[in-house]
C-alpha cells in the first residue's frame, strides 16, 4: 500500500527518518520523533498510522492534535491525497461549528484538529473518547509554546484506549511531560544536523546607512524580484508597518500574522502558494509547520532573537535538496547575532533596480467546494470549455469545504470572469470573481 501511497503523491521514495518511523512503529512502545522542519515528518507518523487502522470500524481511530489551524489543514490535505480510502475531517477555530457537527455525525477514521476546537467537541459529547486508539500529538513543542498544555491534558485525559501514541518535535525537549502518558517511548532523533544551516542554505547580510532599514529592504526586493520570499519580522505590528511602507513603494505582498482573521490568513498563504505574490511579510507564525514549497529566499528584516528561531525560519528554504538564501538585514552598526556561526557574506546593493514585474498569476475565487461535490477536474473542465483559457494559463487549484481557488494567467482574468460569470458547475451556478 505504501507504494500506491507514494505514487499517489508524485514521491520516488521515502527519507531515512520516515523508514525508520515505519520500523519503529512495529515495536511496542510509544514514538517520539525529533526531526528538523520540511523533513517530512508528517509522513512519518501518517504512514506507520495506515498499517494500524480497520477499513471496517465506523468511529474515530485516529486523533491528530497539531497547534495552528493551518497546519491543520495542511496535514488534512495530505492525508488526502495519500488515496487511502479512509475518511478525514478537520477541527480548528474559524471553521464552521456546524460542518463539523454534520462531519462528526459520520465520524471520519481520523480526525486532526486544534487542542481548543478538540477539546471543545469532547466537552459536548460530540466525539468519543473511547473510540480513538492511536493519538498524534504534532509540533507539540508548539502547542506548548502556543499555551495548550490545559486543553492537551484534558484531551488525553479523556481517552482510554489509546494503543499507540506519536510525538513530533522539531526541538529537543528536556523532558516530555507526564499528561502525555507516553508510554516507554522509543526516541527517533534526527535533529543532530539541525543546529546549522542546511548544506543548500547560503547566508547573505545586506546593511543599510544609517538605522532606517526599509531602504535596503526595498532594494533587496527589487535585486531579488520574482523569487518567492518570506519576510520575518518579530511582531504583527511591524509586519504591518513594513507593509504599509512597501505598498507605498510599489511593492505587490501579502501578509500573514496571527491577529489576522482565518480567512484572511487563508487566502494569503493560497496567493503566496500559487504566486500570485511572491513576497509574503510574516510573523514566526509562518516559521513552523505549513507546507510553502519552492521558497527561494528568507530574509531576516527584524534579526531572530534565537537559535531556534532563526532554525525555523531558515526551514521555509534550501528544501528537497533545493537551494535558497537566508539574508539579515542589519542596519549600520549592527552584527550577526553570535549564535550564527557559519560566515555570512555582506553584499553591495546597487542604489536602481526595478520594481520587480507583476506575478504571471492571478487568484479566481469560485463560491462552491468540497461540500458540492466539486473537484478539481469540474474547475478546469469550466475554465478551459467556457472560459476559453488554456491548460498553461491555468495554474495551482485549492478546493476547500464551500470555496475554491484558482491560479490563472492575470491578463486573461477579466475576461475570464465576464465568460463564466453566468455558467453552472455541477448545475449550479456559482459566483466566482477575482479574490480580494
Amino acid at each position: 500500500m505504501i507504494n500506491k501511497i507514494l505514487e499517489n503523491l508524485k514521491i520516488a521514495a521515502l527519507n531515512e527518518m520516515q523508514i525508520a518511523s515505519i520500523e519503529a512503529s512495529k515495536k511496542k512502545g510509544d514514538i517520539v520523533l525529533l526531526s528538523p522542519t520540511g523533513s517530512g515528518k508528517t509522513l512519518g507518523f501518517l504512514l506507520p498510522i495506515i498499517s494500524r487502522m480497520d477499513p471496517e470500524d465506523t468511529c474515530i481511530q485516529t486523533l491528530v492534535i497539531a497547534p495552528s489551524r493551518e497546519l491543520v489543514i495542511q496535514i488534512e490535505q495530505v492525508f488526502r491525497s495519500m488515496g487511502t480510502g479512509f475518511k478525514v475531517n478537520s477541527t480548528y477555530g474559524g471553521h464552521l461549528v456546524k460542518t463539523e457537527i454534520n462531519n462528526l455525525k459520520t465520524p471520519p477514521a481520523i480526525l486532526i484538529g486544534t487542542p481548543g476546537r478538540i477539546a471543545d467537541h469532547i466537552s459536548r459529547g460530540r466525539i468519543d473518547p473511547d473510540t480513538i486508539s492511536i493519538l498524534v500529538l504534532d509540533e507539540f513543542d508548539k502547542s506548548l509554546e502556543f499555551g495548550f498544555k490545559e486543553e492537551m491534558s484534558y484531551i488525553i485525559g479523556q481517552m482510554k484506549n489509546v494503543k499507540k501514541r506519536f510525538l513530533t518535535s522539531a526541538t529537543a525537549m528536556d523532558e516530555i511531560p507526564d499528561f502525555t502518558r507516553m508510554n516507554t517511548p522509543i526516541t527517533l532523533d534526527f535533529l543532530s544536523n539541525s543546529d546549522a544551516a542546511p548544506v543548500q542554505l547560503q547566508l547573505k547580510s545586506v546593511t543599510a546607512i544609517g538605522k532606517d532599514k526599509l531602504n535596503v529592504l526595498f532594494r533587496l526586493l527589487c535585486k531579488l524580484g520574482d523569487e518567492a520570499t518570506l519576510v520575518f519580522c518579530n511582531h504583527r505590528e511591524a509586519v504591518e508597518r513594513t507593509s504599509e511602507l512597501l505598498t507605498a513603494e510599489g511593492i505587490r505582498h501579502g501578509i500573514f500574522h496571527g491577529k489576522m482573521e482565518q480567512e484572511d490568513r487563508e487566502r494569503s498563504l493560497i496567493k503566496f502558494r500559487n504566486g500570485s505574490v511572491r513576497v509574503l511579510i510574516t510573523t514566526d507564525l509562518a516559521s513552523r509547520g505549513l507546507d510553502i514549497a519552492e521558497v527561494r529566499n528568507i530574509v531576516h528584516y527584524q534579526l531572530p532573537t534565537t537559535e531556534n528561531i532563526f532554525i525555523h525560519r531558515n526551514g521555509r528554504t534550501a528544501r528537497m535538496n533545493a537551494e535558497g538564501t537566508a539574508w539579515l538585514v542589519l542596519a549600520e552598526g549592527d552584527y550577526a547575532p553570535k549564535f550564527i556561526t557559519e560566515p555570512v557574506e555582506d553584499i553591495a546593493l546597487d542604489e536602481n533596480y526595478p520594481l520587480p514585474q507583476l506575478p504571471f498569476w492571478t487568484t479566481i475565487y469560485i463560491g462552491s467546494g468540497k461540500k458540492d461535490k466539486i473537484n478539481k477536474t469540474d474547475i478546469v473542465g469550466l475554465l478551459l470549455k467556457k472560459g476559453n483559457l488554456q491548460k498553461d494559463d491555468v495554474g495551482l487549484i485549492e478546493v476547500q469545504d464551500f470555496t475554491s481557488f484558482v491560479a490563472v494567467n492575470k491578463d486573461k482574468a477579466a475576461g475570464l470572469i465576464r465568460l463564466v460569470e453566468n455558467e453552472k458547475i455541477k448545475k449550479k451556478k456559482v459566483k466566482i470573481a477575482i479574490a480580494r
